[in-house]
């Protein structure tokens, strides 16, 4: 199966041009499955909620959405990516997956990172597989890698592949997500944005390096820095459903889940022994 991601640096507030840059590398690329970056067709250094009000869309009446759908029938391609959505009376830091079919599912980000705490409520429908035949995919965004539950999740839900749209400003993401996929045995495609966006006095620089990871850890296509970049690699899903590390062990199986139920129930601090 061939997968990718779309690396490039939005224009912050340029929906259209943003939108055209990303259908445009789509159109060329040679793929089965791409992931573009988080908040693609916006930007990401919001300074007003009203900012973000101005540039949201509804998922999945808006014409980001309605013009991925209709690439992805052209190209006969799964896209995931990240947009802002707004619900109701709610935003979110969204990513949605779209087939050749239209639109199939969106994931809220759990985890907000820094400002977004500010414009974004907290992502309320849980981390969630979808099989889109040639195997099956989950979705996190950026800041929810820091959080290892959030891939384990996926991981135990059935996920051959994390999707993963980014805006990475923080330089440890990218070698983390080895870790990420060999403890679970996954493929990961980061899709991280390039460039700088300097508002309100506040300069924020992405680090590009987007990625495809394999579940035994091995960096399969990482991109440069800085370059607009789509990367392509073919990866063989059979390997993300073995979960043996050897013949004794199976990384699932050998969960002692007994254990764990103090960390889920945020007991452990509880637990310590003078």
């Amino acid at each position: 199966m061939k997968t990718g991601f779309l690396q490039f640096a939005p224009q912050f507030g340029n929906v259209d041009a943003n939108n055209n840059k990303a259908l445009s590398m789509i159109d060329n690329a040679d793929a089965e499955l791409l992931v573009l970056p988080e908040l693609f067709n916006t930007g990401y250094h919001f300074i007003s909620a009203e900012e973000v009000w101005d540039l949201a869309e509804e998922i999945p009446s808006g014409k980001t959405v309605k013009a991925l759908c209709t690439i992805a029938q052209k190209k006969n391609i799964h896209i995931v990516a990240g947009i802002a959505e707004m619900a109701d009376d709610n935003l979110y830091n969204s990513a949605v997956l779209v087939s050749p079919a239209g639109y199939l599912a969106t994931y809220r980000k759990v985890h907000l990172f820094n400002e977004e705490k500010l414009w974004f409520q907290p992502g309320n429908k849980g981390f969630e597989v979808y099989d889109i035949g040639q195997c099956r995919i989950g979705i996190m965004i950026c800041f929810d890698w820091f959080f290892p539950e959030s891939a384990r999740v996926l991981a135990l839900q059935g996920a051959d592949i994390i999707c993963h749209p980014a805006n990475l400003v923080l330089p440890y993401c990218q070698d983390s997500m080895l870790t990420r996929c060999l403890e679970n045995k996954v493929y990961a495609i980061t899709a991280n944005r390039t460039g700088c966006e300097d508002r309100d006095g506040k300069r924020f620089n992405y680090t590009g390096k987007s990625q495809i990871t394999a579940p035994d850890g091995s960096i399969l296509y990482r991109a440069a820095p800085e370059s607009d970049e789509v990367g392509i690699a073919e990866i063989d899903i059979a390997k993300a459903r073995n979960k043996r590390a050897n013949i004794y062990n199976d990384l699932f199986a050998d969960r002692r889940v007994e254990y764990y139920h103090d960390l889920v129930n945020n007991k452990l601090l509880s637990n310590i022994k003078i």
